[in-house]
């Protein structure tokens, strides 16, 4: 569970202040989204929008996952020009990745809108299976609730 979740004594307007100073310290934090029935889970960045890059998201792998993916990508979102939609990249001893333009922020990067409004904009990082198969293709190997992919890809 989150922190938010796990201490009911911890109020919103405090959740969102802990998750700003994370953010602050370290470049970003992650908001992970737990697995619900069989909607898989997510994670995403929360803190790259006030440095004018996009947030970063992941789906459809255990949190503990999107979490080292996302911070294995983000500190190359402040040091170089975001990639562009439909851009892939095989990372250093991670899967291949294709990045997809969010068509709803609003739905799915809370955290970051509750901080920063609307003009937040999201960027998914897309995980090509172990025989580097997309999601997309026929005989993916997805886990269960699969890998949703948020937007239109290029």
């Amino acid at each position: 569970m989150c922190v938010f979740c796990d201490d009911p004594a911890l109020t919103y307007p405090e959740y969102l202040a802990r998750m700003a100073r994370l953010a602050d310290e370290y470049g970003w934090a992650v908001q992970g989204v737990e697995r619900e029935r069989f909607r898989p889970p997510w994670a995403y960045t929360v803190g790259l929008t006030p440095r004018g890059r996009p947030e970063l998201l992941v789906t459809g792998m255990p949190l503990h996952r999107c979490s080292e993916l996302l911070d294995a990508v983000a500190p190359h979102l402040l040091h170089d020009e975001p990639p562009a939609a439909g851009e892939r990249l095989r990372l250093v001893d991670g899967p291949l990745v294709e990045f997809v333009d969010v068509e709803n922020p609003d739905v799915h990067l809370l955290t970051a809108l509750a901080l920063y409004g609307p003009p937040v904009r999201g960027l998914q990082v897309v995980w090509a299976d172990d025989r580097d198969r997309w999601p997309w293709e026929r005989g993916f190997r997805g886990r269960r609730g699969g890998q949703p992919v948020l937007g239109p890809r290029p």
